[in-house]
């Protein structure tokens, strides 16, 4: 098991640099996959630990929500017969293995780590609990929470709505593979233009691909700003926490 990371002088100093103290990395499942977004590619785990290892050695603390969309998307397994919530399930599942092969890889370069499910499964993860995991992170710990909400039929962006503010944190980091919130889609209309900042209101409005309505509408009544960025982008994710323009800022004002 790794030691808990040791933050050196020139990390404090680092430190007072960050924009945020405590965020929480909202991750697609498709982040950790092949190159056509399915499976679990080794070479793409260790390279986004090894992103977070650098956010980390800036003193900020971290909690990671993973998707299961590589595995098992529970809605697609709806339109192919498989009952709703069951197919749910099994992508709460899905997303129970990826974190376990995050974690392997946090705690290879040696960045403590700790699995907390919503679903109980005590031979590999902790159950959530709120208090443990705010305890995790005040001890240098990097907190990953798996099996979604535990309930069918919420998304993982509810998810990272939920627990970003359970936790507390500053901000919730969307890693797409997009450079952030677009007026349509740029891969269609070469004209589509992308916001630096939009309100909740007008993104929800618009129906734009920020998050889910139910994740959006969350973070809009706690006033908890989404950052959205390109995760494939080298370097990107500490770039957003130094507080580089990097993307489009959902937030309740412009």
């Amino acid at each position: 098991m790794a030691r808990p990371l040791k933050v050196s002088k020139r990390s404090r100093n680092a430190r007072s640099q960050a924009r945020y103290r405590r965020i929480l990395l909202k991750l697609s499942g498709q982040a950790l996959g092949n190159e056509d977004g399915f499976g679990i590619a080794p070479e793409r785990v260790r390279d986004m630990a090894r992103q977070i290892s650098e956010v980390r050695h800036l003193g900020v603390e971290v909690v990671i929500v993973v998707g299961g969309g590589n595995i098992f998307r529970g809605l697609q397994g709806s339109e192919r017969g498989i009952e709703r919530a069951t197919g749910d399930y099994m992508g709460m599942l899905a997303t129970i293995i990826n974190a376990l092969a995050l974690q392997d890889a946090l705690e290879k370069l040696g960045v403590a780590t700790r699995v907390q499910s919503a679903i109980a499964m005590a031979q590999v993860a902790e159950p959530f609990i709120r208090r443990r995991a705010v305890r995790h992170l005040e001890k240098g710990r990097v907190v990953i929470f798996a099996g979604g909400t535990g309930n069918p039929y919420f998304s993982t962006d509810t998810t990272a709505a939920l627990r970003a503010t359970e936790i507390g944190a500053e901000v919730i980091l969307k890693a797409t593979k997009v450079d952030g919130v677009y007026d349509s889609d740029p891969g269609q209309n070469p004209d589509a233009r992308r916001f630096r900042r939009i309100q909740f209101l007008e993104a929800l409005q618009k129906r734009l691909k920020v998050m889910d309505s139910t994740a959006l509408s969350l973070c809009m009544d706690n006033g908890m700003p989404i950052q959205v960025f390109n995760v494939f982008k080298p370097g990107n994710l500490k770039r957003v926490v130094l507080g580089e323009p990097v993307g489009t800022l959902v937030t309740t004002r412009t």
